[in-house]
């Protein structure tokens, strides 16, 4: 009688462990892009392409954000958009709205990275937190050197990524696309 009790325990336990293993995954991914190609830091759907006024800009030049937003069931380690220098990165605490809301872009948690190429193009990508995560890690440190597609972080249980890229770029994605992490090119740096 008393194993029967246990039992959905024990189911209850075992859904949640394959979920985490599920939600920790971290396939091998490589690309063949082209060197000025800009890859997508996040699976998920391409929520929106916006050009922004240097103003409101984190680069503080015109530039093109690029908005996706991770579910529960995308892979959520985030890969650098393309090969340079970090320069800065910060960190600033914040709400937990949707991630999926446009005011989360401006209200959540985020860990903003600012990259210069090696031809002295200014890219930015920022970590937002969402509903559910509420934990953002990045694993780079200032004067980092990395390479395109390389594992950056990671933000547990659904977010945003935003990537700002100079404003004469030339744009591969539109809304409603779906992305994939160090694969789908979102565009080219002129």
């Amino acid at each position: 009688m008393s194993l029967i009790g246990l039992c959905f325990p024990a189911i209850l336990a075992g859904c949640a462990t394959l979920f985490t293993c599920f939600f920790f995954r971290d396939p091998e991914r490589r690309s063949d892009s082209p060197e000025k190609a800009l890859l997508s830091p996040a699976d998920g759907r391409v929520l929106s392409v916006e050009r922004i006024a240097a103003e409101k800009s984190p680069s503080g030049a015109d530039a093109f954000k690029v908005s996706i937003f991770m579910s529960l069931f995308n892979v959520h380690v985030n890969r650098v958009p393309c090969s340079g220098t970090i320069r800065k990165i910060s960190y600033r605490a914040g709400k937990f709205f949707a991630a999926s809301l446009d005011k989360a872009s401006e209200l959540n948690e985020r860990t903003t990275l600012y990259l210069d190429t090696e031809d002295n193009k200014r890219i930015v990508f920022i970590q937002i937190a969402g509903l559910i995560a509420r934990r953002i890690v990045c694993w780079l440190e200032k004067d980092d050197e990395v390479t395109k597609g390389q594992r950056f972080g990671l933000i547990r249980f659904g977010s945003r990524l935003e990537v700002f890229m100079p404003a004469d770029s030339l744009i591969e994605v539109e809304p409603g696309q779906k992305a994939t992490a160090g694969k789908t090119v979102l565009g080219y740096l002129q």
